[in-house]
C-alpha cells in the first residue's frame, strides 16, 4: 500500500475529477460511465477515484475569511472592519449572500463518493489487470484489494458525512442516492430532515464494519487520517445527538435521545481514546495526529497562515484575527473566590490556555494588552476586546523569517464524545443513571474537566435541568474555538438569545503601581433573527434553477 495516502495528499484528485463532472453538480454528464479501454489503461485512477470525495472537504482553520468561524458567535470578534463575519453578526447575510454556504461543495462531495461506489464494484478484475499483481506481487495484490475495501466503506462514510453537513446548515436538502444519469430528473425536492438522516445512519451501519478498525494502531499508520472505524462511530454520534436536539425534535422524544447515547457509547466502548494530558499541546504541531485524544484531523500542509492571522499586533507579523470576547472569558469559572484586583486568577485552567490575558506571558514577552501598550486598543489593527486568541497557534513562531510548523484539523476528538454522551444521557436518564453503561452523564462531564492539568472540580447539579446547563456550559468551555459554538446554539435553540446580546470587551489600564484597572465595554450590538436564522437559506441561485422544485426556507 502506498505510503503517500494520506488526506493532505488527496486535494489533487479534484483535478481528476473535473472529467466525471460538471460545474454543476447535479447534471448528469456523458463520461458518468467508465469504458474498458480506460480501466486497462488507468487501472491505477481507481485510487485517485477513491480518494476523489475527501477532496471536498473543509476545515475550520479556513472558515469565515479564511480564519475561525468564532467570529460568527459570541466567542469572538474579528479585527477587520470589512470582515465577512459582520454579515452574520448584523445580520445582513442573504440567500445570494452567505461565505460560509457549502451546498454545492457538499453535493460534489456526495457525487464523488457516488461516482467511486458505482463504478469500481468489480475492483479485483480491476486490479488483477495490472501484471505487477498478477505475477511476482500476490502478496500486493492482496494488500490493494483490502484497501480498495475499506476506502468504498469510506466512500459510504463520506457521503453521510457530507449530508449532515446540510442537515446541519439548511435543515431539509435533496436526497440523492446515486449519481443521476441522462434519464433522470436533475431538480430534486427537498426530503425530510429524519429521512436524510436515516439515510446517513444508514450509510455509517453499512460501512462500519468494512471499514479499518484504527489507522494509528495499524500496519498501515501511514493512511492515518483516512476514515476508520472510530471516525465512522464519531460521525454517527454527532449527527444523532443534532437529530435529537430541541431544534429537529421539538416533541423531544426520547427514542432520538437514546440513539444518541448509545452512539456516543458505541465509540468509548472502542477503548480506542482517551484523554490527552495536555490540553494545550493536543492542538500542536504533530500532537494533534499523534495523541489518543484525537479521532479525526484532517492534516495539512506546513503553515504560519494561522499565527500570521491571530498573533497580536505587538508581535512581529501579526494581524490580531479573530480576538475572544468578554462573554466567553466570564464563563471560564472560578476554581476559588475571586479577586476583583486579579480578575484572571484561580480560573479554569483552560482559559490560560485558550487566550492571551492582558500581562500575561506569551511568546517570549509580557504581553501589554492594556490602553497605550503594544498590544492594546487603540493601536492599529489591535484587538477590539482585549484579549488575542492562543489556542491552536504555535508559540514563538519566527515570522520575521516565514518559519512554518505542520498543522491538523481535529474534526473530532475523544473530550466531544464524552459530552455527546453526557447531554444524550442526562435527557433521556437523568444526571445518575447509567442504563447498563459504564458511565452515568455526571461521570462523562466530570471526566472532561478532571483531566490531568485541568483538574476542575466536579460539577453540581441536582436534576436534570441543572446538569443540562452544565453540559452546555462545558462544550463551550471545552470546545470553544474548534467549531462547536455556532451549531450548539442553533440545535439547541439558544442562538436568539447569545447571538442577539452585545459582544463584550475589557479594557484594561495600568496603574502607578504596575497593577490593572479593568472595564468591561459593549464592543457591538449583534443580531440573529430567529424567524429564518437557525436555517441557512439554499442558496438562491438553487433556487432559480430548480424551477420550482427547490422551496426556500423560511423568511429567506
Amino acid at each position: 500500500m502506498k505510503s503517500n495516502k494520506i488526506i493532505i495528499l488527496s486535494y489533487f484528485v479534484i483535478t481528476l475529477i473535473g472529467w466525471s463532472c460538471t460545474n454543476d453538480f447535479l447534471n448528469t454528464n456523458p463520461n458518468t460511465k467508465l469504458t474498458q479501454s480506460m480501466i486497462n489503461t488507468g487501472y491505477s485512477k481507481i485510487w485517485d477515484f477513491g480518494y476523489a470525495p475527501y477532496a471536498y472537504l473543509s476545515n475550520g482553520f479556513n472558515g469565515i475569511d479564511g480564519n475561525l468561524n468564532a467570529a460568527i458567535t459570541d466567542e469572538a470578534e474579528q479585527t477587520s472592519p470589512s470582515s465577512n463575519a459582520q454579515l452574520y453578526n448584523n445580520g445582513s447575510w442573504s440567500a445570494y449572500n452567505n461565505p460560509l454556504d457549502v451546498y454545492s461543495t457538499c453535493y460534489q462531495g456526495i457525487r464523488a463518493a457516488s461516482f467511486f461506489l458505482e463504478n469500481f464494484t468489480n475492483y479485483r478484475t480491476f486490479l488483477a489487470l495490472n501484471r505487477d499483481t498478477i505475477s511476482d506481487h500476490q502478496m500486493q495484490y492482496k494488500i490493494d484489494v483490502l484497501d480498495i475495501q475499506w476506502m468504498r466503506a469510506e466512500a459510504r462514510v463520506l457521503r453521510a458525512w457530507y449530508y449532515f453537513e446540510l442537515l446541519k446548515r439548511y435543515g431539509d436538502v435533496p436526497l440523492i442516492k446515486k449519481v443521476l444519469s441522462t434519464s433522470d430528473s436533475i431538480n430534486v425536492p427537498r426530503a425530510k430532515y429524519d429521512d436524510v438522516v436515516s439515510y446517513a445512519i444508514s450509510e455509517i451501519d453499512l460501512a462500519t464494519d468494512s471499514l479499518q478498525p484504527n489507522w494509528n494502531s495499524s500496519a498501515f499508520v501511514n493512511n492515518a487520517g483516512r476514515i476508520d472505524k472510530g471516525v465512522a462511530l464519531a460521525i454517527k454520534s454527532r449527527l444523532l445527538l443534532y437529530a435529537a436536539s430541541p431544534l429537529h425534535n421539538p416533541n423531544n422524544d426520547p427514542i432520538k435521545w437514546q440513539k444518541a447515547a448509545q452512539a456516543a457509547n458505541d465509540v468509548i466502548q472502542l477503548k480506542y481514546y482517551s484523554l490527552a494530558t495536555n490540553y494545550q499541546n493536543l492542538f500542536y504541531i504533530d500532537n494533534t495526529v499523534t495523541s489518543k485524544e484525537t479521532i479525526w484531523a484532517i492534516r495539512l500542509n506546513t503553515t504560519n497562515t494561522l499565527e500570521k492571522q491571530n498573533y497580536s499586533i505587538g508581535t512581529v507579523g501579526g494581524n490580531s484575527g479573530a480576538t475572544p470576547s468578554q462573554n466567553l472569558v466570564d464563563d471560564y469559572e472560578y476554581k476559588t473566590t475571586p479577586d476583583p484586583k486579579l480578575p484572571y486568577k484561580n480560573k479554569d485552567p483552560r482559559l490560560g490556555l485558550t487566550v492571551v490575558l492582558n500581562a500575561s506571558i506569551w511568546n517570549g514577552r509580557i504581553m501589554q494588552i492594556y490602553a497605550g501598550g503594544i498590544d492594546g486598543i487603540g493601536q492599529t489593527n489591535a484587538t477590539k476586546t482585549g484579549y488575542y486568541l492562543k489556542k491552536f497557534l504555535s508559540p514563538n513562531l519566527d515570522l520575521a523569517n516565514n518559519v512554518s510548523m505542520q498543522r491538523s484539523w481535529i474534526v473530532f476528538r475523544y473530550a466531544e464524545i464524552l459530552l455527546n454522551y453526557a447531554e444524550a444521557m442526562n435527557e433521556v436518564y437523568g444526571p445518575d443513571n447509567n442504563n447498563g453503561y459504564s458511565m452515568t452523564a455526571r461521570q462523562a462531564i466530570n471526566a472532561v474537566r478532571s483531566r490531568t492539568g485541568i483538574l476542575m472540580p466536579a460539577v453540581v447539579a441536582t436534576n436534570q435541568t441543572e446538569m443540562r446547563e452544565k453540559i452546555k456550559h462545558e462544550r463551550r468551555i471545552e470546545l470553544a474555538f474548534e467549531d462547536h459554538r455556532y451549531w450548539d446554539l442553533l440545535r439547541w435553540e439558544d442562538a436568539e438569545v447569545a447571538l442577539n446580546a452585545p459582544l463584550m470587551g475589557i479594557l484594561a489600564v495600568k496603574n502607578t503601581d504596575n497593577t490593572y484597572t479593568y472595564t468591561t465595554f459593549e464592543v457591538e450590538d449583534r443580531v440573529f433573527d430567529a424567524s429564518k436564522m437557525y436555517y441557512f437559506p439554499i442558496p438562491q441561485s438553487e433556487i432559480v434553477k430548480s424551477n420550482g422544485i427547490l422551496i426556500q426556507n423560511p423568511n429567506w
